[in-house]
C-alpha cells in the first residue's frame, strides 16, 4: 500500500477490531473535534526525564532516575535517559511539529534538579534560562504551556536525605514550587502539581521497580502521606504566587472490575479501587483516606501529625485523569492486607488479542467509566484527560510509519470520552500521551507511544500516520 492509499484509508478510518464487548458502545456517526465544543483543549503531554536528555549539562544536578538507570539490571533494555530525545537542544523543531499538527497545548514537566541541583538552596541560572526559552518558544508559536511541577525525577541529593519518606520534603517541595511559580508565573497560568502520585509512591517506594528502587510498606505509607501534603501545599503556593492561575494535579486511574459476582471478588475490587483511584483524590477533597473500603489504610494515621487533616485538602480548579486500560481483580490470600490479585488480560474474555506493547488491555469503555466515577465527586468541577495513548510496534517504511492500530485506539477512546461529556461530565480537555516516542521508564525505549517517531541513533523525527490523523481531526474545529 502506498502513502496515498494509506491516507485514503485513514480518512475513513473507524474502529474495526472485531469481537470486543465495548464495540457496541461505539456508533457510526463520524467523530469530529467540533463535537467536543469550541473551548475544548487539545494537547500533547511529555515528561522532562523521558525526553530532555542533557542529564548533566549546564549545571543540572543528578536525579533519582539518573542514578537508577545507571545501575545494572534496573531497566529491562539496559538503557537510560542520558540523551533520550535530545529535546533540550531540539525543542524548537519539536514545537514546530506540535503546532503543525494543530494542537493548542503542550504539557511538559520541569526537571527539579535542573532548576535546583541540590534540591534546595542556590538555583541554577542555566536551568531556569532553559525553561524561560521553552515557555517563550511555546508562546511565540501560539501554544499554551502547561507545567507539571513533579513528574518523578526527584533530585538525588534529596533522596540521600530520605526523599519522599522524609517529612522535610514538604518544605523542599514548597521552596521549589515557589521559585518556579515566581519565575514562570508571569507567562504560565496553567499548572499541575504532581504527576500520578500513586505510581511514583508505589513503584518507587513499595515495589522498587522504579526510581529510587526502595521497598517496604512503611516507606510507601510515609511517601503517600507526604505526597498528599505536597499536593495540597503546592496548590496553595501556586494560588498565592500566580495571578489568574489555573491549578490542577493528575492521577493515574482505571476502572476496577471484580472477576465475578462473588462477594469476595466484589470486596477485592473495592479495596483495589480505594488504593488505585481514591487514595489521593479524596484527601484533596477533604474526605480523608478511603478506609471505608480498605481498612488497612487507617495505619496512615501513624505517620500523620496534629493538624495534617486540615492541611490535606486543596480546592483544585481541575483534576487531570490519566487512563489507559482497566483493572480486573479477584480475591486472593496473597498479597496479604490487599487480599486481591489482578486477573491477567489474557484471562479476561477477548483480552489476549487486544493488548498494547505494555501488556495493557485495550478497553475504551474504561475511560467513560472512570470519567463518570470522578464526576460524581462534588468537589470535582472540571476534568481534563491529561494523558491517554498507546504503545504498539512501529515500523518505518519508505513512505512513513503506518500505525493504524494507534489511530483505532484514539478514535475508540475519544468516542467514549465524548459520550461521557455529552452525559454531563465536566470534561474540558484531552492531551495525547505522547508527542514523541521517548524513554518509557523501566521499559526503556522499546515501547513507542509517540505521534512522532524518533530514531534514537540519529534523532530524526518522522510524523506517524496517527499524527496525520490528529492533524485532520483537529482541522475540523
Amino acid at each position: 500500500m502506498n502513502r496515498r492509499e494509506v491516507l485514503k484509508t485513514l480518512a475513513s478510518c473507524t474502529l474495526s477490531l472485531p469481537g470486543v464487548s465495548w464495540s457496541q458502545a461505539l456508533h457510526d456517526e463520524p467523530l469530529t473535534a467540533s463535537q467536543f465544543g469550541k473551548d475544548f483543549l487539545w494537547g500533547t503531554a511529555t515528561a522532562a526525564y523521558q525526553i530532555e536528555g542533557a542529564w548533566n549539562k549546564d549545571g543540572k544536578g543528578p536525579s533519582i532516575w539518573d542514578a537508577f538507570t545507571h545501575r545494572r539490571g534496573t531497566i529491562k533494555t539496559g538503557e537510560n535517559g542520558d540523551v533520550a530525545c535530545d529535546f533540550y537542544h531540539r525543542y524548537p523543531q519539536d514545537l514546530d511539529l506540535l503546532r503543525s499538527l494543530g494542537f493548542d497545548v503542550f504539557r511538559f514537566s520541569l526537571a527539579w534538579s535542573r532548576i535546583l541541583p541540590e534540591g534546595t538552596g542556590a538555583p541554577n541560572a542555566a536551568g531556569l534560562a532553559f525553561y524561560d526559552r521553552l515557555v517563550d518558544a511555546c508562546l511565540e508559536r501560539g501554544i499554551q504551556p502547561w507545567i507539571t511541577l513533579y513528574h518523578w525525577d526527584l533530585p538525588l541529593a534529596l533522596h540521600q536525605r530520605g526523599g519522599w519518606t522524609n517529612r522535610d520534603i514538604v518544605g523542599w517541595f514548597s521552596e521549589y514550587t515557589a521559585l518556579s511559580a515566581r519565575r514562570f508565573g508571569d507567562r504560565v497560568k496553567n499548572w499541575m502539581v504532581l504527576n500520578e502520585p500513586m505510581a511514583f509512591t508505589a513503584l518507587g517506594y513499595l515495589l522498587g521497580i522504579h526510581a529510587p528502587g526502595e521497598k517496604g510498606l512503611q516507606k510507601f505509607k510515609r511517601a503517600v502521606h507526604h505526597a498528599v501534603l505536597c499536593q495540597a501545599e503546592g496548590g496553595r503556593i501556586l494560588r498565592s504566587e500566580v495571578p489568574d492561575s489555573h491549578i490542577g494535579t493528575t492521577f493515574s486511574v482505571m476502572p476496577v472490575h471484580p472477576r465475578s459476582a462473588k462477594e469476595a471478588d466484589q470486596k477485592a475490587a473495592a479495596r483495589a479501587d480505594a488504593l488505585f483511584n481514591r487514595l489521593f483524590i479524596e484527601p484533596a477533597l477533604g474526605l480523608g483516606y478511603p478506609v471505608d473500603s480498605f481498612p488497612y489504610l487507617w495505619t496512615l494515621e501513624k505517620v500523620m501529625r496534629s493538624g495534617d487533616t486540615e492541611k490535606m485538602p486543596f480546592d483544585f480548579d481541575f483534576i487531570g485523569l490519566q487512563n489507559y486500560t482497566r483493572l480486573v481483580v479477584r480475591f486472593s490470600l496473597f498479597p496479604p492486607l490487599m487480599w486481591a490479585k489482578q486477573v491477567k488480560p489474557h484471562k479476561v474474555a477477548g483480552g489476549r488479542e487486544y493488548l498494547t506493547d505494555m501488556g495493557w488491555e485495550v478497553y475504551p469503555l474504561g475511560i467513560y467509566e472512570i470519567l463518570k466515577q470522578f464526576a460524581r465527586y462534588k468537589g470535582v468541577r472540571k476534568i481534563i484527560i491529561t494523558e491517554n495513548g498507546c504503545a504498539f510496534p512501529d515500523h518505518v517504511s519508505e513512505d512513513g510509519v503506518h500505525d493504524l492500530r494507534r489511530i483505532q485506539y484514539f478514535e475508540s477512546y475519544l468516542r467514549q470520552a465524548l459520550r461521557a461529556k455529552q452525559e454531563g461530565v465536566p470534561l474540558a480537555g484531552y492531551f495525547v500521551w505522547s508527542l514523541l516516542d521517548n524513554f518509557e521508564w523501566a521499559e526503556g525505549y522499546k515501547p513507542r507511544f509517540g505521534l512522532i517517531y524518533v530514531d534514537y541513533k540519529t534523532q530524526k523525527r518522522i510524523v506517524k500516520d496517527s499524527g496525520l490523523w490528529w492533524k485532520k481531526f483537529l482541522s475540523q474545529r
